[in-house]
């Protein structure tokens, strides 16, 4: 369990479920993303300013479930 909190002190924070939602939200305002047929768009921006702090899973959803 010591390598495990090691690791984890060398490694950046995962955003919150409400970091990630404020963040993929101001991405959608930049790119005029309006519904789903822009997501593609939504998450090239978002997958380059979100590496590391957040799993590629977790924006995927969110990007879907904000686009509708």
């Amino acid at each position: 369990m010591a390598q495990v909190a090691v690791m984890e002190a060398y490694l950046p924070k995962q955003l919150s479920a409400e970091e990630l939602e404020a963040a993929l939200k101001e991405i959608i305002a930049e790119t005029g993303a309006t519904g789903g047929k822009d997501m593609g768009k939504v998450m090239g921006v978002a997958s380059k300013k979100l590496a590391g702090i957040a799993e590629g899973r977790a924006i995927s959803a969110k990007v879907k479930e904000l686009l509708g």
